[in-house]
C-alpha cells in the first residue's frame, strides 16, 4: 500500500476535534423519534468546568470520548473539541503513561 493509501485510511480511523475524519463522531442531530445514545455514557471524571472524560458505546463499539462541553440555554452539549479513543488506541495511550510522566519530568 502506498503512503498515501495509509494516511488516507489512518484519517479514516480517527476522529479528532478538527472534525476532518468524521466516520467516529456521533450524529450531529438526532430527530424527536430516536433514541438518545447519551443513556449508555458513563462519565468517568471531569478535567475541568468544561471538559470530561467519558466511556460510551456508539453503534455498537465502545469509545473512550475526551471531550469539551458547552452550555446553552441551561443544559450541556459535547462540543466540537475532543477525541474519541476506540478501545485499542486507548490501550496504546494507557500504555505510555510512563514515558509521559518521564516526559514532563523533563520540562
Amino acid at each position: 500500500m502506498s503512503g498515501k493509501g495509509k494516511r488516507k485510511e489512518q484519517q479514516q480511523e480517527d476522529y479528532a476535534s478538527d472534525g476532518s475524519a468524521e466516520a467516529h463522531a456521533p450524529p450531529k442531530k438526532a430527530s424527536k423519534t430516536d433514541a438518545s445514545d447519551d443513556s449508555d455514557d458513563i462519565v468517568v471524571c471531569e478535567i475541568s468546568k468544561n471538559r470530561r472524560v467519558s466511556v460510551r458505546n456508539w453503534q455498537g463499539k465502545i469509545w473512550i470520548d475526551i471531550r469539551e462541553f458547552y452550555v446553552k440555554d441551561g443544559k450541556q452539549f459535547p462540543g466540537k473539541k475532543g477525541i474519541s479513543l476506540s478501545v485499542e488506541q486507548w490501550n496504546v495511550l494507557r500504555d505510555h503513561v510512563d514515558d509521559i510522566e518521564k516526559a514532563l519530568g523533563d520540562s
